[in-house]
C-alpha cells in the first residue's frame, strides 16, 4: 500500500517537472521569435555617401562665383522682373528633353549659360531614355528663400557667405526622385566630369530629392572648345 502511494507520488512529480520544462521551452521559443521579429521590423540605418557630396565650401565657391561675374543677389520681385525684362535672365522653355515644374511663372528663369547647360543635359538625357530632365528650381528671390527657410531649415540662407547661389540665377535644381539606378548614375556621371573640368559645383542633396547645380560662365567657353574638337576629330 505504502510503495503504491509512493509510486503514485513519484510519477505526479515527474509529470510536472516535464510539464514545467515543456512550459519554459514554449516560453523561450516565443521570446526568440519575438526578439527576432523585432530586429526583422527594426528599420535598417542607409549609409548616405554620395559621389556629388556637397560641403560647406562648395557653398563658398559658389558665391565667389557669383562675386567674380559680380552678379547682384535678387532682392525681390521688382529686381528680378527688370532683369528678366533686359534679358540678364532668360525663360527655361519646355522641350523634348526638359521638363520645368516650377510654379512661379517669374522663377522660370536662368542665365543664358545655364539654360544652355540644361539643354544639353535635356537633349543628351532624352537621346539616351527618351525622357526630359525635370527642372524643380531655378532663379530665387532672398525674400523668396527668406520665406522658403521658415518651413525648411535645409535651405540655405539669403545672405551670408554661404547663401544660396539660386539668388544669382545661374544655378538650378534638377529633379532626382524616381529616376532608376541607370537614370541616377548617367546624370550622376555627367555631372562629376563637369565637376572635375570646374565647371559646375554640384550637390546630391539628401533631404530634398535635387542635384543642386551651379553652373559658371565658363561653360560656354569649355563647350565651345570641345565643339571644335570634335569637328576636327571628325574631319580627320
Amino acid at each position: 500500500m505504502y510503495l503504491r502511494k509512493l509510486r503514485t507520488f513519484v510519477l505526479v512529480l515527474i509529470s510536472l517537472a516535464v510539464a514545467c520544462v515543456q512550459a519554459f521551452g514554449a516560453h523561450a521559443a516565443i521570446a526568440h521569435t519575438t526578439r527576432k521579429s523585432r530586429r526583422a521590423t527594426r528599420p535598417r540605418r542607409v549609409l548616405w555617401n554620395p559621389v556629388l557630396r556637397g560641403s560647406y565650401e562648395s557653398m563658398l565657391r559658389q558665391n565667389e562665383e557669383i562675386d567674380r561675374l559680380e552678379l547682384p543677389r535678387i532682392a525681390d520681385e521688382v529686381e528680378l522682373a527688370e532683369l528678366e525684362a533686359r534679358h540678364d535672365l532668360v525663360p527655361i522653355e519646355e522641350t523634348d528633353g526638359v521638363h520645368v515644374a516650377i510654379r512661379e511663372a517669374s522663377h522660370r528663369y536662368c542665365r543664358p549659360w545655364t539654360l544652355t547647360f540644361l539643354q544639353d543635359l535635356g537633349e543628351a538625357y532624352y537621346k539616351e531614355f527618351g525622357q526630359p530632365i525635370q527642372v524643380n528650381s531655378a532663379v530665387r528671390t532672398m525674400e523668396y528663400q527668406r520665406k522658403l527657410r521658415r518651413h525648411n531649415r535645409n535651405a540655405a540662407p539669403e545672405a551670408g557667405e554661404i547663401a544660396s547661389s539660386h539668388l544669382g540665377g545661374l544655378t538650378v535644381d534638377i529633379n532626382k526622385r524616381g529616376l532608376t539606378r541607370k537614370q541616377h548614375k548617367f546624370i550622376e556621371d555627367y555631372l562629376f566630369n563637369l565637376r572635375e573640368e570646374g565647371i559646375i559645383e554640384v550637390a546630391e542633396e539628401r533631404r530634398q530629392p535635387v542635384f543642386h547645380i551651379m553652373i559658371s560662365d565658363r561653360y560656354t567657353e569649355w563647350r565651345e572648345t570641345n565643339r571644335l574638337v570634335s569637328e576636327q576629330s571628325g574631319s580627320q
